[in-house]
């Protein structure tokens, strides 16, 4: 389902312009010439790589206590229900608890070091925006860590959030490169149309969980546990 991650990147980044564009068009980029915007550009996006991955691996830790915990492959169906039930439930049910207000001093560091390295000119603050770019709150960033907990390994939880980041990078990078290149009325309809891909990729963890046998979709059981469990694999092998 790793894939699902890039869908996921693709689909959202309009809304990434529109959350971290302002900080994508006041980059300190040296744009004396084109290989210098370029690579400073990768600075960024590979800045905001690594602390996608990060993450990915606490949560992917997170996912695989779960696992260890009795939910098995049904992990992946709570993490589909949770994903679609973001997008039904009313915004104004969630407002009412501020899941955040426990990260607001750790928030505020991270915009404080943004806006110091912000000012600054040079490839180590190209790649450190990048970096403290990808721990501000974001709810596309909350779906794509919800994918990573349902993967139940810290490894498969780093790469399936590293390829949500990949597929935000060409419009993160185009909007460097272009500017505010979108319109505001192609941004609001690809807005309205990025809660059915979150959906639709919530029932295809669902399927997944449910082990119908479906190939890719939605396997066995037994195929499940084993790519969820490599390690149950290798022992496998050794015992034959």
């Amino acid at each position: 389902m790793l894939w699902t991650a890039l869908v996921l990147g693709l689909a959202g980044s309009f809304h990434c312009i529109g959350m971290c564009g302002p900080i994508a068009f006041v980059l300190p980029v040296d744009r004396s010439s084109k290989s210098k915007v370029i690579f400073q550009t990768f600075l960024y996006n590979f800045g905001r790589l690594i602390s996608y991955s990060l993450i990915g691996i606490l949560f992917g830790f997170i996912g695989r206590g779960l696992y260890l915990a009795g939910f098995q492959q049904r992990l992946s169906v709570l993490m589909g229900v949770i994903m679609i039930a973001t997008i039904v439930i009313p915004i104004s049910v969630f407002n009412k608890y501020n899941f955040s207000k426990p990260l607001y001093q750790i928030i505020a560091k991270v915009k404080s070091k943004l806006g110091f390295y912000l000012s600054k000119k040079s490839n180590k603050a190209l790649f450190l925006i990048g970096f403290f770019n990808g721990f501000l709150p974001c709810g596309l960033v909350y779906m794509a860590l919800i994918g990573s907990i349902s993967t139940g390994n810290a490894i498969q939880g780093a790469l399936y959030m590293a390829i949500f980041g990949l597929g935000t990078i060409p419009m993160m990078a185009a909007a460097i490169l272009l500017g505010n290149f979108v319109s505001v009325s192609i941004r609001s309809k690809i807005q309205k149309a990025i809660p059915v891909f979150v959906v639709i990729i919530g029932l295809l963890f669902i399927l997944r969980g449910l082990g119908l046998g479906i190939p890719y979709i939605s396997p066995s059981d037994a195929k499940l546990q084993l790519s969820n469990n490599p390690t149950e694999c290798v022992s496998i092998d050794n015992n034959e």
